[in-house]
């Protein structure tokens, strides 16, 4: 029996929702004023990095299996924040406080700017 290769990886999600997530946030700091497609856009951003966050350890069991386990440690370090400002930009549209949407959308565009693994798609 032959190996089965997934050519939708974890690393690959994840860099997709990246791209997603930069392209949202140029089109939401073009909103002039709190409407229906703002809060689309917030909202998306925040479930695409949170679930970016649920791409993470996915990506990691191979080098777990091998014993990499600082590598792995890296890894898990270089992307919490994913995470972390997922779950800010959630409760800030929930509370739909657009001040803190745009203050986490310019943290989350610095992050990817200066993460690791930057896509090719950068703000």
């Amino acid at each position: 029996m032959s190996r089965i290769i997934n050519p939708e990886s974890a690393g690959k999600e994840r860099n997709k929702l990246a791209k997603a997530v930069v392209l949202a946030i140029r089109e939401l700091m073009k909103q002039t004023e709190a409407n229906d497609e703002t809060r689309d856009l917030a909202a998306f951003i925040a479930l695409a990095l949170e679930e970016m966050a649920g791409t993470i350890e996915p990506s990691l069991e191979a080098w777990e299996k091998r014993g990499y386990w600082v590598k792995a440690d890296r890894f898990r370090l270089e992307w919490e924040w994913c995470g972390r400002l997922g779950s800010k930009m959630r409760e800030a549209t929930l509370a739909e406080n657009w001040a803190e949407v745009a203050q986490l959308s310019v943290q989350v565009a610095q992050k990817h700017r200066t993460g690791p693994r930057c896509c090719s798609g950068c703000i």
